[in-house]
């Protein structure tokens, strides 16, 4: 119990002071230097964020966050959202094919027992019968995990595919907003953000109370 804790706040602690530190630099080095060496990295640079981006999602135990700041904050909002966007969309359906067609095996060995303990949790909750809730948990930081969840719950690629995309559409433009606004100076942007980041909180929370009474009526 201690460990997870320890990691608990540990991860946090990484993403904050991932946040200040992009934060400093900006402010320190500007971020225009930066982003002329982006432009000259061509498609290389979305293509990276991209890739990195990916191996997070496959990996859960990596943090993914990081890369949608830094895709708002380098690439700007557009092309920062595009690219988040399509890397969720790619390997969160890689996640769920490699789940739905090979079962529970390779899932545990790519993402280590204690995170497939906490896919077994979503997975006992028949979330397919919700679609509102699936949707609303995909739009957590727990997506990830959960399309492993679903696709060894065996739900349908058809149910799944619509409720990733509306949760990836409003989620990603959420971060990347956040990194796009504070590199730009934008605080009309970066308050719509952090607004967006309070409502997905309130989500978040009303999800795993629904989560819970699930819980409860099945035992």
């Amino acid at each position: 119990m201690k460990k997870e804790k320890l990691q608990k706040y540990l991860t946090i602690a990484f993403f904050i002071g991932a946040f200040i530190l992009l934060v400093f630099l900006i402010q320190t080095y500007g971020i225009e230097p930066l982003r002329s060496a982006v432009k000259e990295m061509g498609i290389w640079a979305p293509l990276g964020i991209l890739i990195l981006r990916g191996i997070s999602v496959i990996l859960p135990a990596l943090p993914s966050s990081v890369y949608s700041l830094l895709a708002g904050s380098l690439l700007g909002f557009k092309t920062g959202y595009l690219t988040i966007f399509i890397s969720d969309l790619i390997f969160c359906q890689i996640a769920f094919f490699i789940a739905r067609n090979f079962g529970r095996s390779p899932v545990r060995k790519l993402v280590g027992i204690k995170a497939m303990k906490r896919i077994e949790s979503f997975n006992q909750n028949q979330l397919e019968g919700n679609f509102f809730l699936m949707t609303g948990l995909l739009m957590t930081g727990l997506f990830d995990f959960l399309s492993y969840a679903l696709g060894i719950g065996g739900t349908r690629w058809r149910l799944f595919t619509p409720a990733l995309i509306i949760s990836l559409l409003i989620s990603d433009s959420i971060i990347v907003a956040v990194g796009a606004g504070v590199s730009q100076g934008a605080g009309l942007m970066l308050g719509g953000a952090l607004l967006g980041m309070f409502a997905l909180a309130t989500i978040t929370g009303f999800n795993k109370n629904k989560v819970s009474e699930t819980q409860k009526k099945s035992q």
